[in-house]
């Protein structure tokens, strides 16, 4: 039986294992006989350093924005002449690698994260490994940790960083797809339902981990007249149960929705979403072609994000020292401007080569297929 592991990191929920369990969904819904399996190598590695990475990781941005941002593009954010060769742990974690190839066996690896890619692609290099691996990107840039020798195919979030890693590293276009970054197929294509401006339905998001800025925004949310706002507080009780005090018939606070179709639904209810710079919400928001402002961000790949997607014309950024209920309607109704972005939205929808689950499912499938015959043959 042919297996698959996919390898995002750490073990709290991000976008990494969004994009994994997305690609896993479309695989269970169209194949048969193949094993699926999702692995953080931080905690096969030890339990307890994942959890200390995990916390440390949160606190840090919560904490320290600034010094993470710094850090963030002195180390993941460089030159290719710059790359850092991660030699004080590269030793183990090269080690525990080899140690999971062994024990799992897989053929095809899926990497979500740019470390697991970055230690396959060393051990390519020395000839330890040479089972087919996958990139598939979840932001709107690659930084430098990635691994990019021996890698046999890159999903690509659009055609500039396809352009940037054949200026970069001379990567082959045979082995380049532009995906955009992959999500879960329940969020369809559908056409949208043009909504009444009179009253525009605001879906703001950002508030699982607490540090969306969102309570920030509560006296702007309070005291608007004239926009109805939907609150996705995922697990974020404090926030849930913060809005259920204000008692206020135009905030709806909403907690984890599980269901992607709910989700989906939810997209088509809205006139407009308010988030963080993140790649699978925006790329969600995008393939609902649902108009996006953001108004707070995390340090390092999400500010980095962000200068793609104002480049880009994709996003609006809001401006915290200015009213927030003003700005929306102000975009809202200008015309010229919800005709720039729906152009800059068609650029970058046009520039994706390959989206459906059929055909993202028909590329990985081809490897185990291909390693079929060299079984058969050999």
């Amino acid at each position: 039986m042919k297996k698959i592991l996919f390898l995002p990191l750490l073990r709290m929920q991000s976008g990494h294992h969004q994009v994994a369990d997305a690609l896993m969904d479309m695989l269970k819904m169209r194949t048969s006989g193949i094993v699926l399996k999702k692995i953080d190598l931080l905690s096969y590695t030890n339990e307890s350093l994942e959890k200390v990475i995990s916390n440390g990781y949160l606190n840090w941005i919560r904490y320290a924005p600034e010094t993470y941002n710094l850090a963030y593009k002195n180390f993941f954010y460089v030159p290719p002449t710059k790359i850092h060769s991660f030699k004080w742990y590269q030793h183990i974690f090269l080690n525990k690698m080899k140690r999971l190839l062994s024990e799992e066996n897989p053929d095809l690896i899926v990497c979500t994260h740019g470390f697991p890619s970055y230690l396959l692609s060393q051990l390519k290099r020395k000839g330890k490994c040479n089972i087919p691996t996958i990139n598939v990107y979840t932001d709107f840039f690659i930084n430098s940790v990635w691994g990019k020798e021996g890698i046999d195919v890159h999903f690509l979030p659009s055609q500039e960083v396809k352009e940037s890693l054949i200026r970069k590293y001379q990567t082959s276009n045979q082995n380049m797809i532009v995906t955009g970054i992959p999500v879960h197929e329940e969020i369809t294509t559908t056409a949208r339902i043009p909504k009444s401006v009179n009253r525009p339905k605001i879906l703001i998001s950002g508030g699982n981990s607490g540090l969306g800025g969102i309570l920030k925004l509560s006296e702007e949310l309070k005291k608007s007249k004239g926009l109805d706002f939907y609150v996705l507080c995922g697990n974020n009780r404090k926030l849930y149960n913060e809005i259920i005090t204000w008692n206020l018939d135009h905030i709806k606070p909403l907690p984890y929705l599980s269901s992607r179709s709910e989700m989906n639904k939810l997209y088509e209810e809205v006139d407009a979403i308010v988030t963080k710079p993140g790649g699978v919400t925006i790329s969600e928001a995008l393939r609902k072609r649902l108009l996006i402002f953001v108004h707070s961000m995390l340090p390092g790949q999400e500010e980095i994000n962000l200068r793609y997607l104002k480049d880009s014309s994709l996003v609006f950024e809001l401006d915290q020292k200015k009213s927030f209920e003003l700005q929306l309607f102000r975009i809202l109704n200008d015309h010229l401007q919800m005709e720039r972005w729906n152009l800059a939205v068609d650029s970058y929808l046009k520039g994706l080569e390959m989206t459906s689950a059929d055909c993202l499912v028909e590329v990985m499938q081809g490897f185990l297929d291909l390693n079929l015959e060299v079984s058969t043959h050999a």
